[in-house]
């Protein structure tokens, strides 16, 4: 098979979460335990990171990665979902997996394919372990694709586990508390392994302290010790932003530069200085000069885009892939802040979600431009924009993202601002992105 006909392979033989939802979700490690063992167990070769959470681990595992590649390791990143092409998901030291490697890949265990009948996002993860095992890296970030517990991923050991954020997301496949969403968040926690958790939230907080002490673990919450504090608010243009950090009160990084926008990822960085610490421990070497060029770099070093990216000036046009309540929470915040005349907002959801918490905490006074994905889980944009009308969001629908995103920039005077987001999918049909 040519690569895009193994791409073709890959989306309509199998399902995938990503485009068709719970219908695609295979909760449960049997089957890849079962493709890992037939390929020689590739994940017992390989030292890892773990990231899990609602929000925040995407960022936090590229933050990672590019830090340990400025300290001269060789890195493996896994991430989900990929936001123009397949192959940005696996990726040694920023670049993304080779498309003939997945296709000979592809070619090679198809028939164990037949036999097993994994999951899509099963497939990927035994993709990522094999790759990552033949290019030797010295260390893999692999990203949690949904909850923990029941995850592909899940069948590795870890160096360390982190755990970001906590919010409601994917309820009908993780539970309607917080408690519950914790509790399968916290199935990464393995015995003996470190765990580490950016944010401390009262209402989950004995959920994670439970499951390492049944695990018998060491538990870190990151944020009461790390603090990372604006120096100089950014400029609403500016694409980094300047912090200092704290380590239990006392200077740890002073004027340190985050080459990542949103509030965010203020949240994001303890738990990531602390994972970094916890490497160090088990013999990482990690000088201070790597922590600040990969925070600063991270984008260049790792590829990274989707999170507060700019992507034009007069107008401001910000894409972001934040699709639920918390998500969506920080990015009405920070549009709030922008010194702005007026607001022109692209949005597009998937169907599952729960859309009309979402569209309350939206900002009224905005021209709203509804489109919809090219996705089968996308909510039809007529859907939308009636859904929208009935909490006071008015706007018109324009059905593709192209289309939607350039009726916005269109109308845009020079000094206001375009925002582009409510799903990944929208921010990935940006053209320019």
């Amino acid at each position: 098979m040519t690569y895009a006909e193994t791409l073709e392979y890959l989306y309509s033989q199998l399902p995938m979460f990503q485009r068709v939802g719970a219908a695609g979700y295979k909760p449960g490690l049997q089957t890849t335990e079962k493709l890992a063992a037939a390929m020689g167990n590739p994940e017992r070769q390989l030292r890892y990171v773990h990231v899990a959470g609602t929000n925040g681990k995407g960022s936090s595992s590229n933050l990672l990665a590019a830090v340990l590649q400025a300290a001269g390791y060789k890195v493996g990143l896994y991430t989900s979902p990929h936001l123009k092409e397949f192959t940005e998901r696996i990726k040694v030291n920023g670049q993304d997996l080779a498309p003939d490697y997945l296709v000979q890949w592809v070619a090679r265990w198809r028939p164990l394919f037949a036999e097993l009948q994994p999951s899509f996002f099963e497939m990927c993860v035994a993709l990522a372990f094999s790759y990552f095992a033949e290019e030797k890296v010295d260390v893999a970030i692999i990203e949690v694709g949904l909850g923990g517990r029941l995850d592909s991923t899940n069948i590795i050991t870890p160096l360390v586990s982190l755990i970001t954020n906590i919010s409601y997301d994917h309820q009908n496949l993780l539970g309607d508390t917080l408690p519950q969403i914790a509790a399968e968040k916290a199935g990464i926690i393995k015995p003996g392994v470190p765990a580490i958790i950016s944010q401390t939230q009262p209402e989950v907080r004995a959920v994670f302290e439970q499951k390492a002490a049944a695990e018998h673990t060491t538990l870190l919450f990151a944020d009461q010790h790390y603090r990372a504090e604006l120096t100089k608010e950014p400029a609403p243009d500016e694409d980094f932003q300047q912090l200092a950090t704290t380590l239990d009160g006392q200077p740890l990084l002073d004027t340190l530069t985050l080459g990542l926008v949103g509030d965010y990822q203020r949240l994001n960085l303890p738990g990531v200085l602390a994972a970094l610490d916890e490497l160090r421990r088990q013999d990482f070497v990690i000088p201070e000069e790597a922590v600040r060029e990969g925070l600063r770099d991270v984008r260049r070093l790792t590829g990274f885009r989707g999170r507060w990216t700019i992507l034009g000036r007069r107008p401001l046009v910000i894409c972001d892939t934040g699709h639920n309540e918390a998500g969506i929470r920080f990015i009405v915040e920070q549009l709030a802040r922008l010194p702005q005349r007026h607001l022109h907002f692209v949005l597009g959801v998937v169907n599952d979600k729960d859309v009309s918490k979402m569209l309350s905490l939206l900002p009224q006074k905005a021209t709203y431009y509804f489109c919809q994905a090219d996705i089968p889980r996308a909510l039809p944009a007529t859907e939308l924009a009636e859904r929208a009308a009935a909490v006071g969001l008015q706007g018109a629908v324009w059905g593709p993202v192209p289309a939607a995103v350039a009726a916005a920039r269109a109308a845009a005077g020079p000094d206001e601002v375009v925002f582009i987001g409510g799903s990944t999918f929208v921010v990935a049909e940006i053209e320019e992105l």
